[in-house]
């Protein structure tokens, strides 16, 4: 895609196509703007954070009221979510998730006045900002994001995300969704959280307050940071500026989505061979 990365091309749209809904018969208004123009004036804003009302109309996006009734629309109807859980599908077709461990932790983010209202425990004051709480495999692969205040704690968040973590196809046998173990840093100490996640079939692999954290855990979480820088590219996630939260997370799961896009593409284009689209 070059510089313009907004641009859809074709082989990502036969993806995303077959999974938006119709346009409603005898709605009232003019013609829609077609759906993969939509997608790209969407595209444009997750990626340069402009204004809607800035969106060029030169680039026939429509007009940013569009672009971003659209987006609603199909966060509504879950279509993020099912784009996500279908571009996991294919790496995982191809063994290039690792399910032998899941990495989680959690980023703080500056948001524009209005859009979060954060729980405010009398202890804390209650921390301006919202958080990202992200689980990804091995790989660094993300597999599920939570927003919340920027003063929930991560260890509140841990099952959550576990729990969280689509059923993803692959090439032969059930779906799966349980990774082997949780790797999380000392925000993630909790006994009961450790015996909900045995009750699961994961082992967990948290670091305890009062002890040196593993330099050999430091070195496998690593990916969950990477993952994050990834997330982040994405310059409407860098700040939140949705004051609605569905919105927000609409873009955060679309931009899951592209990182799974590229780490496919990538292995399409050193291993053509070993890919098979499903």
């Amino acid at each position: 895609m070059g510089n313009r990365p907004w641009i859809v091309d074709d082989e990502l749209w036969a993806v995303v196509e077959p999974l938006l809904p119709p346009w409603p018969e005898g709605a009232p208004g003019p013609r829609p703007v077609p759906d993969r123009l939509c997608l790209q004036g969407i595209l444009y804003v997750l990626y340069n954070d402009v204004s809607w009302q800035l969106l060029p109309p030169e680039l026939g996006f429509g007009s940013g009221q569009t672009c971003w009734r659209r987006l609603g629309r199909w966060h509504e109807a879950g279509v993020f979510d099912v784009l996500h859980r279908s571009l996991l599908a294919r790496p995982n077709a191809a063994d290039a998730i690792d399910w032998s461990r899941a990495c989680a932790d959690a980023s703080y983010i500056r948001a524009k006045k209005g859009a979060k209202r954060p729980a405010r425990p009398r202890s804390t004051g209650g921390k301006t900002g919202s958080k990202h709480h992200l689980i990804c495999d091995g790989n660094g692969t993300p597999f599920k994001v939570i927003t919340t205040g920027a003063n929930v704690n991560d260890v509140t968040q841990a099952l959550a995300l576990v729990d969280g973590i689509p059923l993803v196809t692959g090439p032969i046998g059930h779906p799966r969704r349980r990774p082997e173990a949780l790797l999380g840093d000392k925000g993630y100490d909790s006994n009961p959280n450790r015996k909900e996640l045995r009750q699961r079939g994961i082992l967990p692999v948290i670091s305890r307050k009062g002890q040196s954290a593993s330099r050999g855990l430091s070195k496998l979480r690593y990916v969950v940071e990477q993952t994050f820088a990834l997330l982040h590219q994405f310059k409407r996630l860098a700040v939140r500026w949705e004051r609605r939260l569905d919105l927000h997370d609409a873009f955060v799961s679309l931009a899951c989505a592209l990182i799974c896009w590229r780490r496919y593409k990538r292995l399409a284009y050193l291993d053509p061979a070993q890919l098979t689209l499903r």
